[in-house]
C-alpha cells in the first residue's frame, strides 16, 4: 500500500474536489472509487466525498494494491514499439480483442500482455490489467499500457483531459468532397440493434467530436482519411465515418453490403499516438506503418 498525506493550506467545500486538485494523474472517477473503497481519511476518519476539508486538515490517502490477476498469460508474440518501467505501447494486429467479453476468455490482448510484459497496472479490474483505452478487435494499430497504477492514472487523466491525441487512418468508400471538416455528433446504442452504435438525440448519448483530413482520393469511388479523435465513444470513427455518408471499406457492421475487396474487417488503423509520460513528463509520439492488407489494397487503387 502507498500512502500519500496532505495537509489542506485552504478551505474546500468538498473532499473530492480537494484530492482531484492534489492527486496528481487522478481522474474524478478514479477519486471516486478512493472515497468507496474506504481510502480516503480526514483527521484520521473515514472521509465521505461531499463533506467540506478545513486549512489544516490533515487528509490521507491510501492506493490500493494492484490485484491479482485472473486472466491467463498465453505465449502470443505481440509488436511491441516501446516499452519502460511504466509503460508500454503496442501495435495491435486486426482480428484481436483487447480484452476478455462475452465469452471470449482466450488470444485477447491482455493474455499476450500478462506473458510478454513483467508487470500491469492492476486498478481496471483482473479482467483488464493495464488496458486504458481499447480499439476495436478488426482495428489496427497503437495502444498504450499502463504497467502500474500510478501511471494508469495519469494516462487515463490525459486521455479524459484530451491531451493524448490519437490519430487513425481509414480508406472510405465514396469520394469526400471536403478537405477537412469536424463531425460533432451524440453517440449512444442503436435503439433497434443494441449490438450497434449509432446517432442519437443528445439525452440519448454522449457527445462524440472527430477531425477529418482527406489525404488522397482514388479515381474507383475511395477516400484515404485522416482522423483525430477528441472523445473516445465505443465505434466512433465507424460510426461518424457512416454518418458522413462514407463508411469506412470493409466494416462488417456498419458498411456497405456489397464489398468490392476479401478483407476479414475494416481498413481502419490506429496510425499515431502522442501522450506525456506519466513520470518523466516527456512528450512521446509514436506512428505504427499500416498493415500489408491495408497496403495491398491502396496499391490496387494506385494501379486502377
Amino acid at each position: 500500500m502507498n500512502e500519500e498525506i496532505f495537509a489542506a493550506r485552504d478551505n474546500f467545500a468538498r473532499a473530492d474536489v480537494f484530492l482531484s486538485e492534489n492527486l496528481n494523474g487522478f481522474t474524478r472517477s478514479a477519486v471516486k472509487k478512493l472515497f468507496e473503497g474506504g481510502f480516503v481519511l480526514i483527521n484520521g476518519k473515514k472521509a465521505k466525498p461531499s463533506q467540506s476539508v478545513n486549512a489544516g486538515d490533515e487528509v490521507k490517502v491510501t492506493l490500493p494494491e494492484a490485484v491479482e490477476y485472473s486472466a491467463k498469460p498465453e505465449n502470443i508474440p505481440l509488436d511491441i514499439v516501446y516499452e519502460d518501467k511504466d509503460v508500454a505501447v503496442v501495435n495491435k494486429p486486426q482480428g484481436m480483442t483487447v480484452h476478455a467479453g462475452n465469452g471470449n476468455t482466450e488470444g485477447t490482448l491482455v493474455n499476450a500482455l500478462l506473458y510478454n510484459l513483467d508487470s500491469l497496472s492492476g486498478i481496471n479490474g483482473v479482467l483488464r490489467p493495464g488496458i486504458v483505452h481499447r480499439i476495436d478487435k478488426d482495428t489496427s494499430g497503437l495502444l498504450v499500457v499502463a504497467k502500474n497504477d500510478k501511471a494508469h492514472l495519469s494516462l487515463s487523466k490525459q486521455i479524459e483531459e484530451k491531451t493524448c491525441r490519437r490519430t487513425y487512418l481509414a480508406l472510405l468508400e465514396g469520394i469526400v468532397k471536403k478537405d477537412s471538416g469536424t463531425v460533432t455528433t451524440y453517440i449512444g446504442r442503436d435503439p433497434t440493434d443494441r449490438i450497434k452504435m449509432a446517432v442519437v438525440p443528445p439525452e440519448k448519448g454522449k457527445i462524440a467530436v472527430t477531425d477529418y483530413t482527406v489525404l488522397k482520393r482514388f479515381k474507383e469511388n475511395f477516400t484515404l482519411c485522416r482522423f483525430d479523435l477528441h472523445t473516445g465513444r465505443t465505434h466512433q470513427i465507424r460510426v461518424h465515418a457512416k454518418y458522413m455518408g462514407f463508411p469506412v471499406v470493409g466494416d462488417p457492421v456498419y458498411g456497405v453490403k456489397k464489398q468490392k475487396f476479401t478483407l476479414n474487417g475494416q481498413l481502419l488503423h490506429a496510425w499515431r499516438l502522442q501522450f506525456t509520460h506519466p513520470v518523466s513528463g516527456e512528450e512521446m509520439s509514436f506512428e505504427a506503418p499500416l498493415p500489408d492488407y491495408f497496403k495491398k489494397v491502396l496499391s490496387k487503387l494506385n494501379e486502377i
